[in-house]
């Protein structure tokens, strides 16, 4: 295992997809490295919020399609620094267990509640459903595995946690989020891009689950962080009262 290489796998440690040689020399790197503890830590919080398992089990089409988008992405390790806690690509043979789980555990736990929701609907609006589900998955997965990713958190009502991971290389970022508290009747959370002060509609997150995994609307390009507002059912297109949580973007 190289210097790159111990920088790289902060999110198989995480996820458990580690040997045990390939551990224990890791778990050494750790105790000298600052930075990717920090990494391993948010990590390791983020998805256990979204209960992600390496033993998920995973349909061919979306490993494909997560492998598809990967290959598409030159891998780097990212810098080291002081900064905020940061989430880091998964490299190699070892990425992929992870991120297939993580693929399968956003498309079954976070989208529309899996195939509990499938299974009660008619058989061609599950096929649709089901791809729907898998291609959301899989954009969430490309962000979560570019190798500038950056992660930030921020707080949300009654003690609820926000993570947003941002990729400026594919100018998008994807929020997470689990354990919401259920919005007022008839408000929606809305999720917003800061733009130096200017508001962006960035997405509303369904009103009927507590858990979320999404890409934002639009590019992250001009944004220097986000935010989240409740707003009437449907969404506005500028905030309508003052924002529950608030996150700035970690720096490129």
């Amino acid at each position: 295992m190289n210097t790159d290489d111990r920088h790289s796998l902060t999110g198989a440690y995480a996820l458990d997809a580690l040997s045990d040689e390939e551990r224990r020399a890791y778990e050494r790197h750790l105790a000298e490295c600052a930075s990717c503890r920090e990494e391993v830590t948010a990590l390791s919080e983020t998805t256990a919020r979204l209960g992600l398992a390496a033993s998920a089990p995973v349909p061919p089409s979306l490993q494909e399609d997560v492998l598809r988008r990967i290959a598409q992405v030159q891998q780097v390790p990212p810098a080291v620094s002081a900064a905020p806690a940061q989430a880091a690509p998964l490299r190699g043979r070892s990425r992929r267990g992870p991120l297939w789980a993580l693929a399968a555990s956003i498309a079954s736990a976070v989208l529309l509640g899996g195939t509990a929701v499938v299974q009660h609907n008619l058989a061609q609006d599950a096929e649709q459903e089901t791809q729907r589900v898998e291609q959301a998955a899989g954009e969430v997965a490309a962000v979560l595995a570019a190798p500038d990713a950056r992660l930030t958190t921020t707080g949300l009502p009654q003690g609820a946690t926000g993570t947003v991971v941002v990729s400026r290389s594919l100018d998008r970022a994807v929020f997470t989020a689990a354990d919401l508290a259920e919005p007022p009747s008839g408000k929606v959370y809305q999720l917003w891009f800061n733009d130096r002060g200017t508001m962006r509609p960035a997405g509303l997150i369904d009103p009927d689950h507590t858990t979320t995994a999404m890409v934002m609307d639009g590019p992250v390009e001009g944004a220097t962080g986000m935010g989240v507002t409740l707003e009437p059912a449907g969404g506005s297109a500028r905030p309508t009262s003052p924002p529950i949580a608030l996150a700035t973007f970690p720096a490129a």
